[in-house]
C-alpha cells in the first residue's frame, strides 16, 4: 500500500515558525524523491520546496527562498519542511508528494491529504 502522510499544521502568527512533516511508505516510495506544494483558496496548487533521494540536492519556490528549509532523514523516509519567518501569505492547505521530481505537480505520482497551515496577522 502506497501512503503518504502529512503532520504538523496549525495556527500560527505571522514571524512565527512550524514544522511539517511527511512520512512516505510503501515499496515504491522508499528512497523517492519528496516534495512539497501548497494551494491557498482560490488558487492554484504551487511548488514550495523538493528535495532528491540522494545527495540531498534542493529546490525552493523563489517566495519561500531564506525562510524555509526543508530536510530529510532516509532512515525514516521522512521529508520535513521548517517554515520560519511566516508570512500572512503563506496560508494555504501544504501538500507533500513523492515519487517524482520538479516544480510542477504533474511531476509527482504520490500526494497526502494535506494539512492546514493558517498565519495571522
Amino acid at each position: 500500500q502506497v501512503l503518504v502522510v502529512e503532520s504538523g499544521g496549525g495556527l500560527v502568527q505571522a514571524g512565527g515558525s512550524l514544522r511539517l512533516s511527511c512520512v512516505a511508505s510503501g515499496r515504491t516510495l522508499v528512497a523517492s524523491n519528496m516534495g512539497w506544494f501548497r494551494q491557498a483558496p482560490g488558487k492554484e496548487r504551487e511548488f514550495v520546496a523538493a528535495i532528491r533521494w540522494n545527495f540531498g540536492s534542493t529546490l525552493y519556490a523563489d517566495s519561500v527562498k531564506g525562510r524555509f528549509t526543508i530536510s530529510r532523514d532516509n532512515a525514516k523516509n521522512t521529508v520535513y519542511l521548517q517554515m520560519n519567518s511566516l508570512k500572512v501569505e503563506d496560508t494555504a492547505v501544504y501538500y507533500c508528494a513523492a515519487g517524482g521530481w520538479g516544480i510542477t505537480p504533474e511531476g509527482y505520482a504520490n500526494w497526502g491529504q494535506g494539512t492546514q497551515v493558517t498565519v495571522s496577522s
